[in-house]
């Protein structure tokens, strides 16, 4: 389909622009008492900065699980100083599993083009709920996609009534993809993309191109997700497997409707949920969820999210999540875990109190609830560990007033993002395994740039899915923004115990690195390309020094590799694949030009 010419796509949510500032590093939070928690939040920590950006401040402990909480310490906006501590004002009692009363429903922001930008979210932050009411009962058009105010129905009668075995996706095979340059005519990518390749140089393992019809604001792209030998991604209205060594595909998954929402990493096994839409109308839900199992492309289980009732509860987009054998959904208001293997409803979360809006998998699953407040701009929030068998919270972190949970930038060991709205500040806190505080991220003057995916996700969240940063049991890594643009930048290491820096490596020239995660006790970084420089996959020492490099991308292909728009990267089994984050043109010649993904190895 033809697209008229549009707005580049949205870049992923980022931190507040400019410094990051340098505050005090907080004291070390008191072992947990036996008798009663207080009612009252304790005094302000000792030597505050003077002023700017302060620390999120001690919070009363949370009546009947968990441990009270000691708030972190706040580093400084970008491009301010830290400033004063605030006092939050006293808790009450808080009832329920997640505690509190019915809450007002968050709006993070929508995503921002690249340098900032405003979105439809930031339209929300900080409005009188009437105000939000009136605005989305109107009328709201995100990507082409009308959304209406309409209240849901009950709760799911039958739990097994509702999961069936999927009649409509099925795997197919397709014919092989362009391994050219990207012209079209098909050539093996031996005879193109590795012709100018250099001795040390990796290999160009292929280069594919979009060949989907999609509408015309273009789709995003969920994954990619690599099992095995077969690396698979999601794209509007269907999931496809290619071969991991030459692009080939293996599998093509028709869905029948449009992907809307998928977990960041798939189950142990290689099976993933993805979130479907209930209809090819404007009003459709992002309300069904495919299990799909990625190493064969075959289509599982297959059943609707309960439809709740609410004032926004129609509006909520689900955000999806994986940790064992638990797929959790989290949207506004509205909570559930569903079983990887067949579908069935293991836990519904609270429909008063406070209320979990998201989670972030893995190792360990993590609940961000929003909680009860008469003050639309001053936010409570919580963050828990949740059983995945059965959601009951193991232990309760209670932000400070006024703060909110933006990201989860590991789940294990636990490291968060905080963001107040006005004015605008951010933290990043480590908590310990019982949930009280580790310590605060203690920035400096640098500037930092997490990135952050979560397509055009409006009324919900993404916790995970942040590269940029990564964590080993002791160090927490970021990288640095650049001073200028396509400049170098730096890792810095932080001990999570003290919160404080303990070494930074350069990446050296003109490109910036990007950490991707950890590898067999190393930090693995991507250093990206440059106009006459191909990328590099390489790994920093947890003692620190200069990157290793593990995987040389060619020089010939530079362009190239520089040109996917907000890329998706993985390494697996020593290859390297870069997707494009969204897949959009301005007309039909062009959208099957598009290059989509490209992988690297030796």
């Amino acid at each position: 389909m033809t697209q008229p010419p549009n707005q580049p796509p949205q870049q992923p949510n980022q931190p507040p622009q400019g410094g990051f500032g340098a505050p005090q590093p907080p004291a070390q939070p008191p072992a947990a008492p036996q008798g009663p928690p207080p009612q009252m939040p304790p005094a302000p920590l000792a030597g505050a900065p003077a002023q700017g950006y302060g620390y999120p401040q001690q919070q009363p402990a949370q009546p009947g699980y968990g441990y009270p909480q000691q708030a972190p310490g706040q580093p400084g906006p970008y491009g301010q100083q830290p400033g004063p501590y605030q006092q939050p004002g006293p808790y009450g009692q808080q009832q329920g599993p997640y505690g509190g009363y019915p809450t007002q429903p968050q709006y993070p922001g929508a995503p921002t083009p690249p340098g900032g930008g405003g979105g439809i979210g930031g339209f929300f932050k900080g409005k009188p709920g009437a105000i939000v009411g009136a605005a989305v009962a109107a009328l709201l058009v995100i990507g082409g996609g009308t959304y209406f105010a309409v209240s849901g129905g009950d709760d799911e009668k039958n739990d097994k009534q509702n999961v069936s075995k999927s009649d409509d996706p099925k795997p197919q095979g397709s014919e092989s993809v362009d391994q050219g340059d990207g012209s079209g005519d098909g050539r093996e990518a031996n005879d193109d993309l590795n012709a100018g390749r250099k001795p040390g140089e990796a290999k160009v393992l292929f280069l594919t191109k979009n060949d989907v019809d999609l509408p015309r604001n273009g789709a995003e792209v969920f994954g990619p997700w690599v099992v095995g030998d077969t690396v698979v991604k999601g794209m509007y209205k269907e999931v496809v497997g290619y071969s991991a060594t030459d692009g080939k595909k293996k599998w093509s998954l028709p869905l029948g409707t449009e992907i809307c929402s998928a977990p960041a990493q798939t189950s142990t096994d290689g099976k993933i949920v993805v979130g479907v839409k209930d209809g090819l109308t404007e009003r459709s839900k992002c309300l069904n969820l495919q299990m799909i199992d990625l190493k064969t492309g075959k289509a599982g289980w297959k059943k609707p999210i309960p439809k709740a009732s609410g004032a926004f509860s129609s509006l909520s987009d689900f955000t999806l999540s994986i940790s064992g054998n638990t797929l959790a959904a989290g949207g506004t208001g509205n909570s559930y875990g569903f079983s990887m293997a067949d579908g069935k409803q293991l836990f519904k979360g609270p429909t008063d109190g406070c209320k979990p809006f998201a989670f972030a998998g893995g190792p360990k699953l993590i609940a961000a609830a929003s909680c009860p407040t008469s003050d639309y701009d001053k936010p409570k929030q919580q963050l828990s560990e949740v059983d995945p068998a059965t959601g009951k919270a193991k232990w309760t972190y209670n932000t400070p007033v006024g703060w909110e949970i933006d990201k989860v930038y590991s789940a294990s060991p636990l490291v968060i993002s905080l963001t107040q709205r006005e004015p605008k500040k951010w933290s990043i806190v480590a908590l310990k395994d019982n949930g009280t505080v580790r310590s605060q991220i203690d920035g400096g003057k640098d500037k930092f740039q997490p990135r952050c995916g979560g397509g055009f996700v409006v009324f919900g969240q993404n916790l995970e899915g942040c590269t940029g940063v990564a964590a080993d049991a002791s160090t927490f890594y970021m990288a640095t923004e650049p001073a200028r643009a396509g400049g170098a930048n730096e890792v810095v290491a932080f001990s999570l115990d003290t919160g404080k820096p303990k070494w930074r490596s350069p990446a050296g020239g003109d490109t910036s690195m990007t950490p991707l995660g950890m590898q067999d006790g190393n930090v693995l970084v991507y250093k990206g390309a440059s106009y006459d420089k191909g990328g590099a996959v390489a790994t920093i020492a947890p003692t620190g020094g200069a990157p290793k490099v593990l995987l040389q991308h060619p020089a010939s292909t530079a362009e190239i590799e520089n040109s996917f728009y907000s890329a998706k990267m993985v390494f697996a089994d020593g290859r390297f694949f870069l997707a494009s984050g969204r897949v959009s043109a301005s007309n039909d010649a062009e959208e099957k030009e598009t290059k989509t993904m490209m992988a690297f190895g030796k």
